[in-house]
């Protein structure tokens, strides 16, 4: 039988649940944002997030969601891993001035959590239409202001 020994596996395994952990500190909320047709949505996913523990607010055009994931150890559990990340996820989106803010909409399906924030009026494209009014020439517009000075 042969055994391959690698004295620095440990170290690398250390390392790499460190640094997981590090970047994970805040919790990590993967999300997709994308425009499609007159509304803006976006996709966070929020696996093991209860919809109770969720607070999604709005201030200033900032879009903050806070979610909370526990699991409570019973007193026989013999943990063997436990890489999942357990407490406070919080993620602060910044939002342009042209989407309906009051009209915004969330859902929590199947562990992802969807946010629809329609595109105000105003900011949605529009086709401008030329008249049918004749335009002066630039002689007239000469003229019409040298008797004006």
């Amino acid at each position: 039988m042969i055994i391959q020994t690698d004295p620095f596996r440990d170290l690398d395994t250390l390392f790499s649940r460190l640094s997981s952990r590090q970047q994970n500190a805040g919790g990590v909320m993967p999300m997709d944002a994308f425009r499609r047709g007159s509304d803006v949505w976006v996709h966070i996913d929020l696996p093991g997030v209860k919809a109770d523990s969720l607070d999604i607010t709005v201030e200033r055009n900032v879009l903050t969601i806070a979610a909370e994931r526990n699991w409570q150890r019973q007193e026989n559990d013999q943990p063997y891993f436990g890489e999942r990340y357990r407490g406070s996820f919080r993620r602060q989106i910044q939002l342009g001035d042209g989407l309906d803010l009051q009209n915004l909409e969330a859902d929590l399906h199947d562990g992802v959590l969807t946010v629809r924030i329609p595109v105000a009026e105003q900011a949605k494209p529009r086709k401008v239409q030329l008249g049918q009014h004749q335009t002066a020439s630039p002689d007239a517009i000469e003229a019409t202001t040298a008797a004006a000075s």
